[in-house]
């Protein structure tokens, strides 16, 4: 069977996610990986709203989610473990490259198919605009 891997932040859980999320299942088992505490502060250099625990729960509330982990301190961890066949990134995922993530699947050894998704009423479901 055919494994599809998202990721995210998922602080405040939203339609766009929801969406993200059900294109990302469209290509099999789907496996998200919920960013840590820790890695949102280093990459947006500010605290999450709701903590990693309070957001992993949401996530696997979502009963097309096959399953949901808290990722790894270095993001690229968890490739090995699930080993996916296709990487699903937001429209506008941007914490590694298509370019990095190439590099890490083939330090790796492994070959996933990687696709960017499609937006869904960015200027509605978008968490910076609904954070604020």
């Amino acid at each position: 069977m055919t494994t599809s891997m998202a990721f995210g932040s998922f602080d405040i859980l939203h339609e766009g996610h929801i969406n993200y999320l059900k294109q990302a299942k469209k290509f099999g088992r789907l496996v998200v990986i919920v960013a840590r505490n820790s890695n949102i502060m280093s990459f947006k250099g500010r605290k999450p709203r709701n903590d990693e625990n309070q957001r992993l729960k949401k996530v696997k509330e979502l009963d097309f989610v096959d399953e949901a982990v808290l990722g790894k301190e270095n993001i690229f961890d968890v490739l090995d473990e699930y080993r996916p066949d296709v990487i699903c990134l937001g429209y506008d995922q941007s914490t590694a490259s298509e370019e990095k993530i190439n590099e890490e699947l083939e330090k790796r050894n492994l070959k996933a198919k990687i696709v960017r998704c499609k937006a869904f009423n960015p200027e509605i479901y978008k968490s910076s605009k609904m954070r604020d």
